[in-house]
């Protein structure tokens, strides 16, 4: 799987837009992608099984949308939850351009699409959903886990979706481990080789 389509460091031009047709949040809506994303020509399985199983968002507050890609967890969360803040929050330039491209023609006004230092630093989530990037490495992905699970509020929930053959269950015994007392780690789901985990803040 290339690289690019994690650290494309340059927006694609209009030219090598496309528009595809998907379905989210109930609804059928058209948005633009590009090469140099994940999953440029539909939504992907993961995704596609992450946002059958979660529960309805939050109505309010700052919701996060981690490895976002062209956006469809975020559009999601930006039709379901009106009132709330979403970031869309990706280190691909390209993928961020995309989700701004398509809250616009969405009119979801909600949405921030922001590179990981562009969110500020009090921001704390009432949920997080992500299909994370798990090929950018285990070091990797610990590190970005690391650095945004403790942004939950108390009582709030991150729902991520891993593939099993991708080490799904490896990463729910090192979240475990990880996070310890005050939190609890769960898997909520299994569905067509993905796995669904919760990370919730209790404390």
């Amino acid at each position: 799987m290339p690289q690019e389509q994690y650290f494309s460091s340059k927006p694609a031009d209009d030219g090598s837009l496309r528009t595809i047709p998907v379905r989210l949040a109930g609804r059928d809506v058209e948005v633009v992608t590009a090469g140099g994303v994940f999953s440029p020509g539909h939504v992907d399985a993961g995704t596609q099984v992450l946002l059958g199983e979660v529960p309805e968002p939050p109505a309010s507050g700052h919701l996060l949308d981690l490895g976002s890609g062209w956006g469809p967890v975020a559009i999601t969360l930006g039709f379901e939850s009106p009132d709330a803040t979403v970031w869309a929050v990706d280190v691909n330039e390209r993928a961020l351009d995309l989700v701004r491209r398509n809250a616009r023609r969405l009119g979801l006004v909600n949405v921030n699409a922001a590179m990981p230092d562009d969110v500020p630093d009090d921001v704390r989530f009432a949920a997080i959903w992500s299909n994370p990037p798990i090929r950018i490495g285990k070091a990797e992905l610990h590190a970005l886990l690391r650095r945004w699970l403790p942004r939950l509020d108390v009582g709030a929930t991150a729902w991520l979706v891993v593939q099993k053959h991708l080490g799904s269950d490896s990463l729910q015994r090192w979240l475990a481990e990880e996070f310890g007392d005050g939190w609890t780690v769960a898997r909520a789901a299994s569905s067509k080789g993905f796995r669904i985990l919760t990370v919730t803040r209790d404390a």
